[in-house]
């Protein structure tokens, strides 16, 4: 069968959740032989780049605006999937793409829509935004033939709150990586950034408010610690807030923009502690790609992040800077171990990719409810 999807920037290593999240996801679908076609935003790819580990990549143009290119994007992606990709089924991501979910219905596509997050909690949209963001959200809930979330919790409020959808919404979570090399060493670690092992606090994010990375800074320069910060990121759309971060860089406070491959798996693996006190999250992966890389961690407690079931010790209170200043002071003599191993079987790539197909293919045309091929 055929897939394609839309609502993320793009893939192969384009900054965001949902993007680590596509390019993880599909190669493993291709390998189980479906035919994948990702539509990415023309301003975050190479458009003359159409092949990724079996998955067919097509580039549609896009303004590059921080609020108008994703709607504008899925607008013109639907289009496209449905009078050139000619899908068995449509991929949406993301709550606001979602929106768009009766016009795909209209143009006579089936439609899975994969809920990342109750992005109208972030902080940098307005109240119109916010409005809108939670229009799709029912959109996806009230008209997709299927509804995927990735958190627990919100899977259970959404079920609770659409009892007529509820058998339509499934929870699917993210995954952690479990094919990092073993072997990886230290000398991985980017040579620019002057790195020692074990000797700093690492936070992997895009500069917006809502990552709270305002708030890391602030505890980190509280604390006592000996320890140097790395924050790995950037802004897609550089603005007062981000400039107002890399200002603060020095020394011991390093902004290393993005980083990728064996660079990103040594600085996962050779921190100290990883460090996420966002204020919204659907299920974070960097998080998961910490801890599997054998990193242990501190994040805020909302809940999607409470959802991944960390050591008491691993939380704090979102915002409160004292705490995580105190937490970074002591790390040492915090209680920060879990069972690597039960973790890894909950959120396994291989096994969500195998989940995600099968909900897929029960939509297919000429399937039955179990998923089965018509006679």
């Amino acid at each position: 069968m055929k897939l394609c999807a839309v609502g993320l920037r793009g893939i192969p290593d384009v900054m965001g959740g949902i993007e680590s999240h596509c390019q993880q996801l599909y190669p493993r679908m291709v390998k189980s032989g479906m035919d994948i076609t990702v539509i990415c935003r023309s301003p975050y790819v190479d458009k003359n780049r159409k092949e990724f580990e079996g998955v067919e990549l097509r580039s549609v143009w896009t303004v590059k605006h921080k609020f108008a290119e994703t709607f504008l994007h899925t607008f013109l992606a639907i289009f496209y999937a449905r009078f050139v990709v000619k899908p068995d089924v449509l991929h949406i991501h993301g709550i606001g793409p979602a929106l768009f979910t009766p016009l795909a219905k209209l143009l006579g596509m089936q439609v899975m829509v994969t809920h990342h997050g109750a992005d109208y909690d972030r902080q940098k949209w307005n109240e119109f935004a916010k409005k809108i963001l939670k229009f799709g959200e029912s959109m996806a809930v009230k008209f997709a033939d299927r509804a995927i979330v990735v958190g627990r919790t919100l899977t259970g409020r959404l079920q609770a709150s659409n009892k007529k959808q509820a058998d339509n919404i499934k929870f699917v979570p993210n995954g952690a990586l479990t094919g990092v090399n073993p072997d990886l060493g230290a000398d991985k670690l980017p040579a620019d950034l002057n790195l020692t092992p074990a000797e700093y606090v690492l936070t992997v994010a895009r500069l917006v408010p809502e990552k709270g990375i305002h708030d890391l800074v602030e505890a980190y320069r509280q604390s006592n610690s000996d320890l140097k910060l790395v924050i790995v990121g950037s802004a897609d759309h550089e603005d007062e807030y981000s400039r107002s971060l890399t200002k603060q860089a020095s020394d011991n406070i390093i902004f290393a923009g993005r980083r990728s491959g064996d660079e990103l798996n040594a600085l996962y693996k050779f921190a100290r502690v990883f460090c996420l006190p966002s204020y919204h999250e659907g299920l974070p992966i960097v998080a998961l790609e910490a801890i599997a890389a054998g990193t242990e961690v501190l994040i805020s407690d909302i809940t999607p992040n409470m959802d991944i079931g960390l050591p008491e010790d691993s939380y704090f209170r979102v915002g409160d800077t004292d705490q995580l200043a105190d937490k970074i002071t002591h790390v040492d003599q915090l209680n920060l171990a879990l069972n690597k191993e039960n973790f890894l079987n909950t959120f396994n790539w291989d096994t969500i990719s195998v989940d995600t197909a099968e909900i897929a293919k029960k939509l297919a045309p000429g399937r039955n409810v179990s998923g089965q091929a018509a006679n």
